[in-house]
């Protein structure tokens, strides 16, 4: 399985990313998933999240991870894009890639991911309150 994983504190470009997508002529399924920084954190409204993380130990237990993965379903490749610093309000805070022979393995694996990176890897968010201004603002009339 093709890996890539990055941890950066610059915004996540998607669209660089997914011009850069390799798919191999068994691929059936390509999945991509966004998280991106809402503007509610429990009961409080906020401006953005800082997400503080451990890195050695992120990128080890994201190794930890995509080799669990790849035993359990047929991943041709995984990309994984986690910022780190503050996040506005309306910015990817995430990026993954899956790609499979099928769906189904695609969507499995990603969902399995994502809910496994929550509980082990070492990344923490510090939701920022205070008023959304910029790009995370909102443009509804009241």
């Amino acid at each position: 399985m093709k890996r890539s994983l990055k941890l950066i504190h610059e915004p996540i470009d998607e669209a660089l990313l997914q011009a850069q997508r390799e798919v191999g002529a068994a691929s059936g399924a390509v999945l991509s998933f966004s998280g991106w920084v809402r503007d509610m954190e429990g009961e409080a409204r906020i401006a953005a999240i800082d997400y503080e993380g451990y890195e050695k130990m992120a990128y080890h237990q994201f190794d930890l991870l995509l080799d669990q993965m790849e035993k359990q379903w047929p991943i041709e490749s995984i990309r994984l894009v986690h910022r780190l610093g503050k996040v506005a309000v309306n910015e990817p805070s995430l990026w993954v890639e899956v790609v499979a022979p099928h769906r189904l393995e695609a969507f499995e694996a990603l969902m399995w991911l994502i809910d496994s990176m929550k509980q082990k890897v070492p990344i923490w968010k510090h939701p920022i309150e205070g008023p959304i201004t910029g790009l995370g603002a909102s443009h509804e009339s009241s």
